[in-house]
């Protein structure tokens, strides 16, 4: 390891560890209740300046990437936390310096309109003090911020009873700033890549839940972890998740060598986004297995991170879509091995 790279693993080692401090294990709202914006949190990551992370300076950003991002993005998964770090920063704020417009302090969503101005599912916008939309014009790809007052939005919610509302903007209201044609298609793989990592940093919370549950729960003169059945259950569960985080971390990886654009980048993500689909089912069920009845109480935290990661995954693409897009580009390379593993070919 070279002096630079000691460096930046000591650097990240403090960053992770400052998030610990920063987030707790998670909020305390009760199914059937919507999740509501944690303002004083929000005020925290501002302060900070973990709101913008990734920004550029110049434009009111910390100037941080995607290393960054993940250990970010990990840590709030893990806590379930009720904030829009990925959509304000790594969506919103990236739109708006990609489209050369101001970035001012407020707290952002981002969403693609269709031919009649719609969007649906949009993460926070309800909560949003602005909305930056991203929409194909007859003169191609723009990009424009709108108010909150001046959208129309009817107010949903996902299974976790996150905000995820559908919006209805004029287009003679807007005035577009031009961006290059592919940023559309990364902004799905970024949106992607986001929810892969806030899905791990969740399973992770997950596990920490089954292991102090079935260690700590006794049953038949025994804690319930000594039973193979039970130890089978956790094992599956520890297994997926370590293939999310390798995934998610191979992904992000991938974008800091070759950025988005390059196609080994965006098979890497589909494989992050497919691996963290996969195992949400897995994660959630074992969960649920291994906890039995306390874990289906709104009392109980499980519920807060399992309904969490079986909606992250249908949001920026479906898990049948991403498994899809992984099976054309193996079909069409001309060397599987090397496509999966990035090595050389055979």
């Amino acid at each position: 390891m070279s002096g630079q790279d000691a460096l930046q693993s000591t650097e990240l080692r403090d960053f992770a560890q400052m998030l610990s401090g920063v987030f707790t294990s998670g909020d305390d709202h009760r199914i059937g209740e919507v999740v509501e914006l944690d303002r004083a949190l929000w005020n925290t990551l501002t302060e900070l300046g973990l709101d913008r992370l990734t920004g550029s300076e110049e434009h009111g950003g910390s100037g941080a990437g995607w290393l960054e991002a993940a250990l970010l993005l990990d840590a709030a998964g893990g806590a379930a936390a009720a904030v829009p770090t990925a959509e304000n920063d790594l969506l919103a704020g990236w739109l708006l310096e990609t489209a050369g417009l101001e970035v001012t302090p407020g707290v952002r969503t981002a969403a693609v309109l269709d031919a009649d101005g719609r969007a649906r599912h949009v993460p926070w916008a309800r909560f949003a003090d602005s909305i930056v939309v991203l929409w194909e014009s007859p003169q191609g790809w723009q990009v424009a911020e709108v108010a909150r007052g001046d959208v129309e939005l009817v107010e949903a919610v996902n299974l976790a009873a996150e905000p995820r509302d559908h919006l209805c903007v004029d287009f003679s209201t807007l005035t577009g700033r031009d961006v290059p044609a592919g940023v559309a298609d990364e902004f799905r793989y970024r949106g992607a890549l986001a929810r892969a990592l806030a899905s791990a940093g969740a399973m992770d919370r997950i596990l920490e839940l089954v292991v102090e549950h079935t260690t700590a729960r006794v049953q038949f003169g025994r804690p319930l972890g000594k039973f193979q059945a039970v130890q089978a259950l956790v094992a599956d569960i520890a297994t997926e998740v370590s293939l999310a985080h390798a995934a998610a971390d191979a992904a992000v990886d991938a974008v800091l060598a070759g950025g988005f654009g390059e196609a080994s980048t965006r098979f890497a993500i589909a494989a992050a986004a497919s691996c963290a689909g996969h195992a949400a089912s897995v994660v959630a069920r074992n969960a649920h297995q291994a906890l039995g009845a306390i874990g289906f109480t709104m009392e109980h935290e499980l519920h807060r991170h399992a309904n969490r990661i079986l909606s992250w995954r249908s949001e920026f693409g479906t898990v049948a879509a991403w498994d899809s897009e992984l099976l054309a580009a193996a079909g069409e390379a001309g060397d599987v091995w090397a496509l999966i593993t990035g090595g050389p070919a055979r």
